[in-house]
């Protein structure tokens, strides 16, 4: 009789280095191959090491963030006869960011003297990239392409990010479902997840990213989109500019199609400048590409070519992004980490009174963005090492965030009622909460929060 196991490969129970097995009966499979963005060098890999040389039959990417594809070259290099089975979107996304990644390894070899870095190459990553097979949703597949396998494989829209998937596999009379990260609402580009009617799976894998955070009783995307409108027209009125750090993928394109939703309502006048910069341009160049071949809440809209945007600063040997009243800068990175645009550009933006600086997504309290976000009004601010300035602009947060609430992950949990449920993708209080919760609403389910190192049995 065949064996089903589920081990997590993550260093610790939190999120960051994403990667589990999934043993189904002679077939494994590798989920996600994330890098911990907290961590440098080898103590941001997952534990490979757990597994023997070669022994995967696959390796299934869920998206394109660097927490769940960072290390997909290591996966890789450890198991090179697996096949890659991602989606058309998260391949495009994810070959422009592990080249990204390259890049931004060497700068920390050189100036932090992490001697592992890079992890892997340019030249390596073109190489590996071949075994990348990419595959639709809805569209059931083999786990192994050619020749006998057991389990099938059915990629379904998360909706959190292009090209996100929750991933159906079948093994005989066994169903596993694997959520990824989930955004059940439409965003302002993309729609929210298209998942499959399910009843009592064998095993559910579930993220629980805002299990510790409860969602305000009078919250609703459109009333937090008229707030941040709202707070953009007032700083525009006043002489000022709006400064919002965002995330490459993803954050970027929702918050410009947000702003040319404001412009052709009113909201904002609609000569604004929106100014973009860093590794966000070619992020959008790339969900444009998309834009007829997924589903939209604007089908067939292209930014780049649809919005008047002003792209500067794609490299790091440019000049920085020229301040100027009047105008919003959509600059990369959200957490507005060291060297990166949004970090440069704030050193003469944090201290005029007139300006905004809104946050629209999730900030670890020890970058920058978090250190900010923290801070009262006249503070002064460390930016880097070299760059201390004064907090005199407008700061708001705002919850755009990309992963749905714990309130509609638990609703969804309830309504699938596993056979056996994992909790992951959380910290502790996250996990901690959704097992509480859960253990009252299904007293039938074997609800686990997998320990690193140890296999677990469904």
């Amino acid at each position: 009789m065949p064996t089903y196991s589920f081990q997590s490969l993550t260093l610790r129970q939190e999120i960051g280095a994403n990667s589990y097995v999934l043993s189904l009966g002679d077939e494994t499979i590798i989920l996600d191959a994330g890098m911990h963005p907290k961590e440098d060098g080898p103590d941001a890999i997952p534990r490979y090491q757990e597994l023997a040389f070669d022994s995967a039959n696959a390796i299934v990417i869920s998206h394109s963030h660097l927490d769940h594809i960072g290390t997909l070259p290591l996966a890789q290099r450890d198991h090179p006869s697996a096949p890659v089975y991602l989606t058309p979107g998260t391949a495009a996304l994810g070959e422009a960011l592990l080249h990204n990644s390259v890049n931004v390894m060497s700068s920390q070899r050189t100036e932090l003297g992490i001697n592992d870095y890079p992890l892997f190459h340019h030249r390596e990553l073109d190489y590996l990239k071949d075994h990348w097979m990419t595959r639709e949703y809805e569209r059931p597949f083999p786990l192994i392409p050619s020749g006998e396998c057991d389990t099938e494989i059915t990629f379904h829209d998360a909706g959190h990010i292009l090209g996100s998937a929750g991933v159906t596999f079948t093994h005989a009379d066994k169903t596993i479902f694997y959520t990824g990260d989930i955004h059940f609402q439409d965003h302002s580009l993309i729609r929210g997840a298209h998942f499959p009617e399910m009843s009592e799976p064998d095993l559910l894998i579930l993220e629980t990213t805002r299990g510790a955070y409860e969602t305000p009783k009078n919250y609703t995307r459109k009333r937090e989109e008229a707030r941040f409108g709202q707070s953009i027209r007032e700083t525009l009125e006043a002489g000022g500019s709006a400064l919002i750090p965002v995330f490459a993928i993803g954050k970027t394109q929702e918050i410009l199609t947000m702003l040319d939703g404001f412009k052709d309502d009113g909201v904002i006048p609609e000569k604004t400048p929106i100014i973009i910069g860093g590794l966000s341009t070619k992020m959008t160049i790339l969900y444009d590409q998309f834009s007829k071949s997924t589903r939209r809440t604007r089908p067939g809209f292209e930014i780049l070519q649809d919005m008047d945007l002003v792209t500067g600063n794609k490299r790091r040997s440019r000049q920085p992004i020229e301040y100027k009243p009047g105008a919003i800068y959509c600059l990369s990175s959200g957490m507005m980490s060291e060297k990166t645009v949004s970090n440069v550009f704030a050193r003469g933006f944090l201290p005029n009174p007139q300006n905004s600086l809104l946050f629209v997504g999730y900030a670890d309290p020890s970058t920058p963005a978090g250190i900010i976000k923290s801070a009262n009004t006249e503070d002064s601010i460390r930016l880097d090492s070299h760059h201390k300035v004064p907090l005199n602009c407008r700061v708001e947060e705002f919850d755009f965030s990309g992963h749905a609430t714990r309130e509609e992950i638990l609703e969804f949990a309830i309504k699938v009622k596993p056979k056996t449920l994992f909790l992951v993708h959380g910290d502790p209080p996250a996990t901690a909460w959704f097992r509480e919760q859960l253990t009252i609403a299904l007293p039938e389910t074997d609800i686990q929060i997998p320990e690193p190192q140890k296999k677990y049995s469904f």
